[in-house]
Protein backbone atom coordinates (compact mmCIF):
# COMPACT_ATOMS: atom_id res chain seq x y z
CA UNK A 1 0.00 0.00 0.00
CA UNK A 2 3.13 2.18 0.89
CA UNK A 3 4.23 1.77 -3.17
CA UNK A 4 0.95 2.81 -4.38
CA UNK A 5 0.72 5.95 -2.10
CA UNK A 6 4.48 6.56 -3.44
CA UNK A 7 3.42 6.35 -6.91
CA UNK A 8 0.38 8.20 -6.85
CA UNK A 9 2.59 11.10 -5.01
CA UNK A 10 5.63 10.64 -7.39
CA UNK A 11 3.09 10.78 -10.43
CA UNK A 12 1.37 14.07 -9.54
CA UNK A 13 4.60 15.90 -8.84
CA UNK A 14 5.37 14.53 -12.58
CA UNK A 15 1.92 15.59 -13.80
CA UNK A 16 3.15 19.06 -12.14
CA UNK A 17 6.81 19.31 -13.63
CA UNK A 18 5.70 18.73 -17.31
CA UNK A 19 2.54 20.96 -17.02
CA UNK A 20 4.69 23.68 -15.60
CA UNK A 21 7.82 22.79 -17.56
CA UNK A 22 6.03 23.14 -20.68
CA UNK A 23 4.23 25.99 -19.60
CA UNK A 24 7.33 27.96 -18.86
CA UNK A 25 8.94 26.51 -22.25
CA UNK A 26 5.88 27.96 -24.39
CA UNK A 27 6.13 31.40 -22.40
CA UNK A 28 9.77 31.70 -23.12
CA UNK A 29 9.32 30.51 -26.64
CA UNK A 30 6.60 32.21 -27.50
CA UNK A 31 6.56 35.18 -25.34
CA UNK A 32 4.44 38.36 -27.33
CA UNK A 33 1.50 35.29 -27.60
CA UNK A 34 1.98 32.79 -25.01
CA UNK A 35 3.52 34.17 -22.10
CA UNK A 36 1.36 37.26 -22.29
CA UNK A 37 -2.06 35.34 -22.83
CA UNK A 38 -0.58 33.18 -19.46
CA UNK A 39 -0.04 36.62 -17.63
CA UNK A 40 -3.80 37.87 -18.80
CA UNK A 41 -5.25 34.78 -17.90
CA UNK A 42 -3.39 34.81 -14.29
CA UNK A 43 -4.25 39.13 -13.97
CA UNK A 44 -8.10 37.65 -14.99
CA UNK A 45 -8.41 35.20 -12.29
CA UNK A 46 -6.89 37.46 -9.99
CA UNK A 47 -8.84 40.17 -10.37
CA UNK A 48 -11.85 39.48 -12.52
CA UNK A 49 -11.13 41.66 -15.29
CA UNK A 50 -11.68 40.78 -18.87
CA UNK A 51 -10.00 37.73 -20.48
CA UNK A 52 -10.50 36.02 -23.92
CA UNK A 53 -8.95 32.50 -24.48
CA UNK A 54 -6.65 31.74 -27.55
CA UNK A 55 -8.38 28.56 -28.98
CA UNK A 56 -4.64 27.30 -30.34
CA UNK A 57 -3.48 27.53 -26.41
CA UNK A 58 -6.78 26.00 -25.32
CA UNK A 59 -6.25 23.16 -28.17
CA UNK A 60 -2.33 22.80 -26.70
CA UNK A 61 -3.49 22.62 -23.42
CA UNK A 62 -5.47 19.87 -24.08
CA UNK A 63 -2.80 18.21 -25.77
CA UNK A 64 -0.40 19.04 -22.67
CA UNK A 65 -3.31 17.66 -20.45
CA UNK A 66 -3.09 14.04 -22.06
CA UNK A 67 0.85 13.97 -22.17
CA UNK A 68 1.31 15.30 -19.10
CA UNK A 69 -1.41 12.45 -17.95
CA UNK A 70 0.40 9.73 -19.74
CA UNK A 71 3.64 10.67 -18.20
CA UNK A 72 2.41 10.76 -15.07
CA UNK A 73 0.32 7.43 -14.75
CA UNK A 74 3.84 5.76 -16.27
CA UNK A 75 5.64 7.18 -13.21
CA UNK A 76 3.04 6.10 -11.02
CA UNK A 77 2.84 2.81 -12.11
CA UNK A 78 6.85 2.35 -12.05
CA UNK A 79 7.04 3.39 -8.44
CA UNK A 80 4.16 1.57 -7.48
CA UNK A 81 5.48 -1.95 -9.49
CA UNK A 82 1.99 -2.55 -10.11
CA UNK A 83 -0.25 -0.20 -13.22
CA UNK A 84 -3.42 -1.04 -12.35
CA UNK A 85 -4.34 0.93 -8.67
CA UNK A 86 -1.81 3.77 -8.53
CA UNK A 87 -2.73 5.11 -12.15
CA UNK A 88 -6.29 4.80 -11.25
CA UNK A 89 -6.06 6.65 -7.89
CA UNK A 90 -3.97 9.34 -9.70
CA UNK A 91 -6.24 9.70 -12.34
CA UNK A 92 -9.08 10.62 -9.24
CA UNK A 93 -6.13 12.69 -7.86
CA UNK A 94 -5.50 14.60 -10.43
CA UNK A 95 -9.52 14.66 -11.48
CA UNK A 96 -10.56 16.23 -8.04
CA UNK A 97 -7.44 19.05 -8.96
CA UNK A 98 -8.45 19.50 -12.58
CA UNK A 99 -12.26 19.98 -10.82
CA UNK A 100 -10.70 23.01 -8.86
CA UNK A 101 -9.06 24.64 -11.80
CA UNK A 102 -11.79 24.37 -14.04
CA UNK A 103 -13.84 26.16 -11.09
CA UNK A 104 -11.62 28.94 -10.91
CA UNK A 105 -11.74 29.68 -15.02
CA UNK A 106 -15.12 28.71 -15.52
CA UNK A 107 -15.98 32.01 -16.69
CA UNK A 108 -13.44 32.99 -18.68
CA UNK A 109 -12.74 29.51 -21.00
CA UNK A 110 -15.29 28.12 -23.05
CA UNK A 111 -17.24 24.74 -22.05
CA UNK A 112 -15.50 22.53 -24.37
CA UNK A 113 -12.29 23.12 -23.05
CA UNK A 114 -13.44 22.49 -19.69
CA UNK A 115 -15.19 18.89 -20.41
CA UNK A 116 -12.32 17.84 -22.31
CA UNK A 117 -9.98 18.85 -19.74
CA UNK A 118 -11.65 17.24 -17.35
CA UNK A 119 -12.61 13.96 -19.23
CA UNK A 120 -9.18 13.30 -20.38
CA UNK A 121 -7.20 13.04 -16.72
CA UNK A 122 -8.23 9.80 -15.68
CA UNK A 123 -8.45 7.96 -18.95
CA UNK A 124 -5.04 8.89 -20.33
CA UNK A 125 -2.98 8.87 -16.81
CA UNK A 126 -3.99 5.05 -16.70
CA UNK A 127 -3.45 4.64 -20.45
CA UNK A 128 0.29 5.67 -19.11
CA UNK A 129 0.29 2.89 -16.50
CA UNK A 130 -0.50 0.38 -18.71
CA UNK A 131 2.43 1.28 -20.73
CA UNK A 132 4.52 -0.38 -17.68
CA UNK A 133 4.37 -3.95 -17.95
CA UNK A 134 3.74 -5.75 -14.40
CA UNK A 135 6.62 -7.89 -15.26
Amino acid sequence: MMRIALGVFGGFVAWLVVWIGAEKIFSAIWPAWFGAHQVAFTAAIKSGGPFTADTMILVMQIVLVCFASVVAGFVAARIARENKRAPLILGIVLLAFGLLKVTMSWQFVPVWHHVLFAALLIPMTIAGGRFKTTA
